[in-house]
């Protein structure tokens, strides 16, 4: 899934060119394509699809060659995540009916790549033998507001598995207090937003709880993988709802399991994320910029172009970036706020610092 706009990453991540096709770690290499290299260890090349919008169709292919246009799909519209893996699966169906799916998000950091692959592995041992929706739980490591919560139930024995457990209840992002309850539980995982399944468990679930979404693209089958698919996707997404695919099938099934791991996960959701994952000086600062100069500053996220001089004095806790002729400081407590700082430039100055 490569679709979002990342607005929590502005002014780095713009409409135009959105964080997941960004290199926000350095490495040489964007979120997309780093999401691609970990899957084409376990995956053949042919077997990716990417789920984007119409307007990023060039830059998946500028940035992942190895595909097929046909193996890019693009959204006119966006309408959250069911109606994206109800594409996908609708697609697949007419290619391999039988198979098993990974469902992740393009723009997340996976730093322990050994465990993750042998947690996907294990994954899809168990839902190719299981009428079963699966997800992976996340130890949590601090009391995030920012994340899903999922509570797991009674152990379900299947194979030498010992973190595979029945999903409880899901929970959206919860306040501070509610969060400290969680983590001091044990009871509750972070909700990672990946997914594994087979194709005829998912397109079930569309049946049973998201019908409405299931008729629509289910009257494709003979479109897909022809000439007449892309007119039959811009029809019905005008018609389509938006709903995710949490809300509108996990929350409501009752054949939900957790495999529960630590792979060194974050969503790169915000700049406090990457903060979180980044190495830090000795003053707990992450600065990134070749001539950055730090005076008595400490817990900052500091992100400067290296072609452009910046000295910071006397900064707790606070985000600096700057990024296409736009300048953010803001107090990394409240960056939520954020989102709505990106809405009052694009009234004020126009939707192309967005």
């Amino acid at each position: 899934m490569a679709g979002g706009i990342g607005s929590r990453f502005w002014p780095m991540s713009r409409k135009d060119m959105p964080k997941q096709f960004l290199d926000i770690l350095g490495t040489g290499r964007t979120l997309l394509q780093q999401a691609y290299d970990r899957f084409s260890k376990v995956i053949p090349t042919e077997n990716f699809f990417v789920v984007t919008s119409d307007d990023y169709r060039e830059m998946v292919k500028q940035q992942l060659p190895e595909l097929s246009y046909n193996q890019i799909l693009g959204e006119p519209l966006r309408r959250n995540t069911a109606p994206c893996i109800a594409y996908a699966a609708n697609k697949i169906k007419t290619i391999n009916p039988n198979a098993n799916l990974i469902i992740a998000p393009s723009d997340h950091l996976i730093l322990k790549e050994e465990e993750f692959l042998h947690q996907i592995s294990k994954g899809l041992d168990f839902v190719a033998h299981n009428r079963a929706l699966l997800t992976l739980g996340i130890k949590p490591g601090r009391p995030e507001t920012g994340y899903g919560y999922i509570q797991v139930g009674e152990k379900r024995t299947y194979k030498d598995f010992d973190n595979l457990h029945q999903v409880k209840t899901f929970t959206e992002k919860p306040n501070l207090q509610m969060a400290e309850i969680f983590v001091e539980s044990g009871e509750f995982f972070w909700n990672s937003g990946i997914f594994l399944w087979s194709l005829p468990t998912i397109l079930r679930a569309f049946d049973a709880h998201l019908s409405e979404v299931a008729i629509l693209f289910s009257q494709g089958e003979h479109l897909y993988n022809t000439p007449n698919e892309k007119a039959f996707i811009n029809k019905i997404y005008s018609e389509c709802m938006g709903i995710s695919i949490d809300y509108g099938i996990m929350e409501k099934s009752d054949n939900v399991y957790v495999l529960t791991a630590d792979f060194g996960w974050s969503d790169l959701g915000t700049w406090g994320s990457l903060y979180e994952k980044q190495p830090k000086d000795e003053f707990d600062n992450v600065i990134t910029g070749q001539k950055v100069l730090s005076y008595n500053n400490r817990n900052c996220i500091v992100k400067i172009p290296n072609d452009k001089i910046a000295v910071l004095q006397g900064l707790e806790g606070y985000i600096v970036v700057e990024s296409n002729n736009t300048l953010l400081v803001c107090r990394r407590e409240d960056e939520q706020l954020i989102r709505q700082y990106v809405n009052d430039v694009q009234l004020k100055f126009g939707a192309e610092f967005t």
